[in-house]
């Protein structure tokens, strides 16, 4: 690659561009709930209880119904992974994670547009509806 003036402006637009979503009330807004999420003493008690839940399943769920307490521990799991996702402050922390997703999506498809219609951006979101998506279609594994 030849480095050019273009190059440097380039440089120099991206990094007002990250300077702008770091300043923005969204990435404020997602840092808030982020530290308060991991600073709460519910969500640590849950978090355990998720985990301790998780770890008591995975160690029978290779033998499937054949296990003692199958159901019981899998609807454990699950419970557990439920109230941990109902608290207030996890809850906030999705919430927040995903209008930040959403802004990057954005930029990100604007960046692409702006270069060319053809180009396929694959959103964060699988619910971002405002552009086009270019999954893999589901061969993206294929051997």
């Amino acid at each position: 690659m030849i480095v050019t003036e273009k190059l440097f402006e380039i440089e120099d637009q991206t990094e007002k561009l990250i300077q702008a979503i770091l300043a923005s009330k969204s990435f404020e807004s997602y840092k808030i709930n982020r530290q308060a999420m991991y600073e709460s003493n519910e969500v640590q008690k849950k978090q355990k209880e998720f985990l301790d839940a998780k770890d008591s399943f995975e160690r029978i769920e290779a033998y499937g119904n054949h296990a003692p307490d199958f159901r019981t521990k899998q609807r454990a799991v699950r419970k557990a992974k439920r109230a941990l996702d109902l608290s207030e402050e996890v809850a906030e922390f999705r919430f927040s994670e995903t209008e930040i997703q959403t802004v990057l999506d954005l930029v990100g498809m604007a960046v692409a547009k702006t270069i060319s219609d053809d180009i396929k951006v694959d959103a964060g979101n699988p619910f971002f509806e405002k552009g086009k998506h270019s999954g893999c279609g589901g061969s993206c594994h294929a051997s």
